[in-house]
């Protein structure tokens, strides 16, 4: 018997017997790196945000923080922490309020302004010195990026965006609004199977690996546990967040030399699932945002990966750390 249930069970696809549970802040996920923690006092509550503190052997040559996308945690970023460090770079990959590791209070009001000192707070603790700090925001981490350079300018020595989201203002392209409460019960339906059909399309062009099960299971794994109401509340928070606040807007006033890398097959654009056939035909074109955000932003330079999607970094994980590693090299 016990030879048949063995046989049966290595029949099972991976997804089958991988669905593990989850802490309301990602209790359980190991993030294959130390994980330590930064206590603020933000909009009167005490808070913490977890992050990565990578250092190379030698003194850095500088300082890469990674600032993650609205379905990514600094795990996420674990196979870009390791060639950075060995360039010479120290990595600092923080988790946002509401997000993964850090707190998921009950009441915040999200900006990414808010989440842009939050994370100049955790900077200024760490003490960086002298050495030039490079910014690299992916997904919603892009437009925290942008706003972070907005705000923050005289910190940076260079800004990369990676398949950023806010490159067009959705609510003016049609996208109908959602009140909180409705983008809290539309969280609370989240399930593994939905998120993998998600990223197989948008994050991967459509193709799949065993390897990005994971990040599947990490979501995933905060909602079968206890924590899955603050968890899909804080994220309903978040996406007005995204929603509201288009960064488009502003690209010119960047002064901070920027890096752009970008996957041409992303389809990204919050709320087209919901939207009239009309709306999502004319929202998420990458290559013609791509372009139309290097001529926005004073300076930049463009990279583009065309046949791969929203994430490059996990997709194809040699070709960007290329590209990124070339970049901050000539931002330098």
């Amino acid at each position: 018997m016990r030879v048949i249930a063995a046989a049966l069970i290595a029949c099972l696809p991976l997804p089958a017997l991988a669905a593990p549970t989850y802490g309301p802040r990602l209790e359980g996920f190991d993030y294959g790196y130390p994980v330590k923690t930064f206590a603020l006092e933000s909009q009167r509550q005490p808070l913490e945000m977890a992050y990565l503190d990578i250092a190379p052997k030698k003194a850095p040559i500088g300082v890469v923080v990674l600032l993650h996308g609205k379905n990514f945690c600094a795990a996420t970023w674990k196979e870009s922490i390791k060639p950075l460090v060995a360039a010479g770079y120290r990595v600092i990959a923080p988790d946002q309020v509401g997000f993964c590791k850090s707190s998921k209070p009950e009441r915040y009001q999200y900006t990414f302004a808010q989440l842009a000192a939050n994370t100049h707070a955790l900077l200024q603790q760490l003490q960086l010195g002298n050495v030039p700090v490079h910014l690299v925001g992916h997904s919603m981490g892009g437009m925290l990026a942008v706003r972070y350079a907005l705000m923050f300018p005289q910190d940076l020595r260079s800004l990369s965006l990676v398949n950023p989201i806010g490159l067009e203002d959705w609510k003016a392209l049609g996208v109908p609004s959602k009140t909180v409460d409705e983008w809290y019960d539309r969280e609370l339906r989240t399930t593994a199977a939905g998120i993998r059909r998600y990223e197989q399309a948008t994050y991967y062009a459509g193709q799949w690996s065993d390897r990005y099960e994971p990040w599947v299971q990490m979501l995933a794994g905060m909602y079968r546990g206890q924590g899955k109401r603050i968890v899909a509340w804080n994220s309903a928070l978040l996406y007005d967040m995204i929603y509201t606040q288009p960064v488009v807007y502003e690209l010119g006033l960047i002064r901070v030399p920027t890096l752009l890398l970008i996957g041409d097959k992303d389809t990204t654009a919050i709320g087209k699932d919901f939207s009239p056939p009309e709306v999502q035909a004319r929202i998420g074109h990458y290559p013609a945002l791509a372009k139309a955000t290097q001529a926005a932003i004073p300076g930049a330079t463009l990279v583009e990966f065309p046949e791969l999607g929203h994430a490059p970094q996990m997709q194809d994980p040699a070709t960007f750390h290329k590209a990124l590693l070339s970049g901050l090299a000539a931002l330098h």
